[in-house]
């Protein structure tokens, strides 16, 4: 961590028990950053806090100490019973709970207390088993927590000391009716300490705050500010033919050790990650569609750099903690101009400095003037050449069924995604969503030489004839729509209509 970043208070100074004082120095903590600074004095002292900071601030660390301070200076309630923990951390991603279970890991390697998980998809059966046995610190995320609680596998009564990190995140997933759900069954706010963090401290968030805690001192730190003014930001403006050509130029030409790419749809992450593939850029897409497993294995490798390039969404510029990011690429602007700043917010982490590269396009482009109000500035432009653009391989179309989005919906490809794309293809005589690049739809005639896929059987009938299994799906279509037509028509042939039933 730079010291530029640091300020003049030791932990030392704070007089911590000592087995967390050891917890410090393996984890090399000397000095506070601005948000321990301002937050641990009043939670050491028994204060509720609701402080604004980011992720890569420090405020993990921040409200980590004080739990474990709080935990060893105070003994566990008398009636506490075995599944009870005296500790719970809610955080809105399943990545990020995991990232503070493992800084959690390291400071509290020497304090004795015991840490659990509850994230949802994936190990339910293993996570159960674990907080049977007691835990005395639990961090997890809304849902699988609920989950527990309704379980009686366990009991929030014990609670000593309450946590819930990016509090805004919480509301913008949808979370909120959750966490009141797990507030509820907590004791009074008076009986433990609670601590909220936040990137913003909104009306929404305040009011949560002054509902379930108990007159929460408020630090607001603005590390957006400090963010932008570290980071090295420029802008192209390439047509929408030249965008993935001069991605790939700009990563091959800068050969970035850990970068990420972001997009605003997660049609558009697939398609971002299938294009780096073909040219031989080890690049995965990040969303919520990909197994937990997955998702973690690929955190993993992007920390350690085995993986170059990470590609996401908005969801994945929250909440996520990944040390010495060098190149962020906002391969199309974002509509939100606070989204802009999260994003580049990936790198110039703790003091550092980093790069940011945004491409305004002809369709993002008209979110720029929002963008450059917002941090106050006009953001460098560089030119597009020529020898950005090289020749590149084009993958196949990534097909839209995947997607599970509505029509205008983030991940809904439009009219062709959403989450019933895969029945109106089958309808149509498709093989699945497959956009444009699709089979032809089953109005062909039997004389078209194609290939034809029967959507119940799910059989390949090649070249189909008059006496081909694949021929006798059109015709009964097309037999109803001219009787439809038939019984519409006014001309003069048109048919008789049916006699009424008597």
């Amino acid at each position: 961590m730079a010291d530029s970043h640091l300020t003049e208070l030791s932990f030392s100074s704070l007089h911590l028990p000592e087995a967390l004082q050891k917890g410090l120095a393996d984890a090399s903590f000397e000095r506070c950053t601005p948000i321990q600074a301002q937050t641990l004095p009043q939670a050491l002292a028994g204060l509720d806090v609701a402080g604004q900071a980011q992720t890569g601030t420090g405020k993990t660390a921040a409200f980590l100490v004080a739990m474990y301070a709080r935990l060893m200076r105070e003994p566990p309630p008398a009636s506490r019973s075995l599944n009870a923990p005296r500790a719970l951390i809610i955080a809105p991603t399943r990545e990020l709970a995991v990232q503070i279970h493992r800084d959690a890991e390291v400071l509290g390697s020497h304090t004795g207390l015991q840490l659990g998980l509850a994230f949802g998809g994936v190990d339910y059966e293993k996570q159960r088993h674990h907080l049977e046995q007691g835990v005395d610190i639990l961090i997890g995320t809304p849902g699988r927590i609920i989950d527990f609680v309704k379980q009686k596998v366990i009991d929030l009564s014990s609670v000593q000391v309450l946590v819930l990190d990016e509090a805004d995140r919480m509301f913008d997933l949808g979370f909120i009716a959750d966490i009141r759900y797990i507030l509820r069954r907590l004791p009074d706010p008076q009986a433990r300490l609670n601590m909220l963090f936040s990137a913003t401290l909104s009306h929404r968030v305040l009011e949560l705050a002054y509902e379930h805690m108990n007159e929460p001192t408020l630090v607001r730190i603005e590390p957006d500010k400090m963010t932008v003014d570290r980071v090295r930001q420029v802008i192209y403006y390439p047509s929408n033919d030249e965008k993935p050509r001069l991605l790939v130029g700009l990563l091959k030409h800068m050969d970035p050790r850990r970068s990420m790419v972001f997009v605003n749809t997660r049609r558009a992450a697939e398609e971002i990650e299938a294009l780096l593939r073909a040219n031989g850029i080890n690049a995965e897409a990040i969303s919520g569609d990909v197994p937990q497993r997955k998702r973690l294995r690929m955190l993993r490798d992007f920390h350690e750099g085995t993986l170059a390039v990470l590609i996401g969404t908005d969801v994945a510029s929250r909440g996520l903690h990944i040390p010495d990011v060098s190149h962020v690429f906002n391969y199309d602007l974002p509509q939100d101009p606070e989204d802009y700043v999260h994003r580049i917010g990936r790198t110039a982490r703790a003091g550092t400095e980093g790069d940011a590269i945004s491409f305004g396009c002809e369709e993002y482009v008209i979110s720029l003037p929002d963008i450059e109000a917002y941090i106050g500035r006009k953001l460098p432009v560089a030119p597009v050449v020529s020898e950005m653009l090289p020749e590149i391989i084009m993958p196949a179309r990534v097909p839209r069924k995947h997607f599970g989005g509505g029509r205008g919906k983030p991940g809904g490809g439009g009219r062709g995604g959403g989450r019933h794309s895969g029945d109106r293809d089958r309808r149509r005589g498709r093989s699945g969503g497959g956009g444009r690049s699709s089979p032809q739809p089953a109005e062909q005639t039997e004389s078209t030489p194609a290939a034809t896929v029967s959507a119940d059987s799910g059989a390949n009938v090649s070249s189909p004839g008059v006496n081909g299994e694949g021929a006798h799906e059109a015709p009964p279509r097309k037999r109803r729509r001219r009787r439809r037509s038939k019984k519409n028509s006014s001309g003069p042939n048109a048919a008789p209509p049916a006699p009424e039933a008597t």
